[in-house]
């Protein structure tokens, strides 16, 4: 082997050894008698000090000196060397092995380097940009390289937790059947079928059903999914999942199974104890309080109502808002009226009006124990102030920002006004980690674009069996067994109970406005399925990557991926999507049109 140790293993313990360590040049200090060199590779950095003690005679010391001097950042070499102890006082406390540094015997250079635009050893990052296009150079920085080790750690403790509790590890397919329902499907060209298509997995989800009628109860899977859809920050168009179905059991068995991965995580990665069973909050409290159906719990600022109050007012905003049926709703920054000059709140309404389209951000802050100061303050009496201020609970010092509009509108900006406000004024240690359950979600809603009913969570979810007569009354009151696990305000991973019965899915089908024909040409294999004894089951998928991304504290999941895309799902550093030649195109049985060429 070129190495007997690695670049973070050696301690005081090893002193006297004579040692083999390869890596790469992180940097290299030149003291004119003194070459000081920290070799790096992924398990840390050890400090190599070039002097006249160098080797084993004056000359190789001199040879030795002269070819550190030639060392430049990101060359990749071989040294051989005696531990030695620092000198007292000499210790770097921020290494782990800052006890110890390398007296050089023998030096190679194994490969040199140009200078690199993404340099590992400097805090100071290139663009995302540069950083993608040289993502191997990225990769060695160490920020990213416990990143990955944290993804790592994680995915094995998900199989060892799975394992101990009787799932059967089982892959899916990845060239399957499109059954669009949802996002845009990524298509594959057939070669030997000219004309049709294969369609990479949204999800295994229908196999993951099919496993469950064939009789293997316990299905897991580290799987790969794909999804033409629009990207941020917390997708991609390639993703991991960690796909779970059982049969037999209650969506209390899902979720308690889920509690227990939850707090082995924690436990294992971050050293939390999670109190369980976990907190759960239904659909419908988290968008009244929270404005959004994956609440970020770790700070209050709850949205409260004031749309009875505000009908009884003059501000016509205000009045015409609740006369229409629509909703006036507030939230409160308790303690933080100081932090806030006209200059700010104006800032703030610009910034609510083009990201959430509303017409404006009203404010109050309280003058004094009864009187609220406002440039709307005026439209509302002595009575109604009280009661506004008597409902928000507010104290001289806190401020309040209304919006008034749609119940959807309402909501999409107090939430994200709500968390915006919370990590500008530091209402939570970004370290803590929350947890929780939203569950009672609608099982359809109506799409006004389309004229149809169409599934919040997917075709294939059961309703709450209490709601199952609604169907064919009041499809919009049905609950679905549906339940999505939450993490510092980032749906984690999401799972129902799904139809196991014929008739009830072939329901849901015809209430989706999927005919007969259509449900048999896309779902056929299902359907039948479902003829033949097919047991109750459910599951869930959790999202590997951004369950990564908020364990590892980042704000992308492009950091916790080894290779992931842009925001324009291209990959920088390979060139994809590319083109391909005539010939290629020509097996497909595919032409271009002259504006796609």
């Amino acid at each position: 082997m070129l190495r007997t140790h690695t670049c973070g293993e050696l301690r005081k313990t090893h002193v006297g050894q004579i040692v083999k360590l390869c890596g790469w040049v992180d940097h290299q200090r030149d003291q004119g008698g003194l070459v000081f060199l920290w070799l790096r590779d992924r398990y840390g950095k050890t400090q190599i000090t070039f002097s006249p003690e160098s080797g084993n005679s004056v000359e190789e010391a001199q040879l030795l000196l002269e070819k550190a001097r030639q060392l430049r950042q990101e060359f990749v070499i071989a040294v051989e060397a005696e531990v030695m102890l620092r000198p007292e006082g000499g210790e770097n406390k921020a290494l782990s092995t800052g006890e110890i540094e390398l007296r050089p015997l023998k030096l190679e250079i194994l490969n040199r380097s140009d200078v690199p635009p993404v340099q590992p050893s400097i805090p100071e990052l290139p663009s995302e940009e540069v950083r993608l296009q040289y993502r191997f150079l990225d990769l060695r920085r160490p920020e990213m390289q416990r990143a990955l080790e944290l993804r790592h750690r994680m995915i094995k403790i998900m199989r060892d937790y799975t394992d101990e509790h009787g799932f059967i590890d089982v892959e899916t397919p990845i060239l399957g059947r499109s059954t669009p329902e949802g996002a845009r499907d990524y298509l594959v060209p057939s070669r030997i079928y000219p004309g049709k298509f294969f369609a990479l997995p949204q999800s295994p989800q229908l196999y993951k059903q099919l496993l469950m009628i064939a009789g293997y109860d316990r299905y897991v899977q580290i799987a790969r999914c794909f999804r033409d859809e629009d990207l941020r920050a917390d997708r991609q168009p390639e993703f991991t999942q960690l796909d779970m179905e059982m049969s037999f059991i209650t969506m209390d068995d899902i979720m308690g199974i889920m509690d227990g991965l939850m707090a082995r995580l924690a436990k294992e990665i971050l050293g939390l104890e999670l109190t369980l069973p976990l907190p759960r909050i239904s659909y419908q409290q988290a968008m009244e309080r929270y404005g959004h159906d994956a609440p970020d719990l770790r700070f209050g600022m709850e949205i409260i109502d004031l749309t009875d109050i505000s009908s009884e007012c003059s501000f016509r905003v205000f009045k015409e808002t609740a006369d229409a049926g629509n909703r006036v709703r507030a939230i409160v920054a308790k303690g933080h009226a100081e932090a806030f000059s006209r200059k700010r709140i104006d800032e703030l309404t610009t910034w609510a009006q083009e990201n959430f389209g509303v017409k404006g951000l009203a404010w109050f802050k309280l003058a004094d124990e009864k009187t609220l100061q406002s440039p709307i303050a005026k439209n509302f009496d002595e009575t109604l102030q009280a009661k506004i201020i008597q409902r928000l609970n507010l104290n001289v010092g806190d401020i309040t920002f209304i919006i008034a509009d749609t119940f959807q509108t309402s909501c999409r900006a107090l939430n994200g006004l709500r968390r915006r406000l919370g990590k500008e004024l530091k209402l939570y240690d970004p370290q803590t980690m929350h947890f929780s359950w939203v569950v009672d979600f609608p099982m359809l809603e109506y799409d006004t674009e389309e004229n149809r009913w169409v599934a919040v969570h997917h075709p294939f979810t059961a309703p709450i069996p209490e709601d199952a007569h609604l169907l064919d009354t009041q499809p919009q009151n049905v609950r679905a067994a549906a339940y999505d696990i939450i993490v510092n305000g980032f749906e984690a991973g999401g799972g129902s109970i799904r139809i196991h019965d014929n008739a009830l899915q072939q329901k849901v089908f015809r209430l989706l406005n999927i005919d007969d024909q259509t449900a048999k040409e896309r779902f056929g294999f299902l359907l039948d399925a479902l003829r033949f004894g097919a047991p109750p089951h459910g599951g869930i998928a959790l999202g590997v990557d951004r369950l990564a991304m908020i364990f590892a504290g980042l704000d992308s999941i492009r950091d916790v991926i080894a290779f992931p895309k842009t925001a324009k799902a291209t990959d920088l550093m390979t060139g994809a999507p590319g083109e391909v030649d005539e010939k290629q195109l020509g097996e497909l049985n595919i032409q271009l049109t002259k504006h796609e060429k």
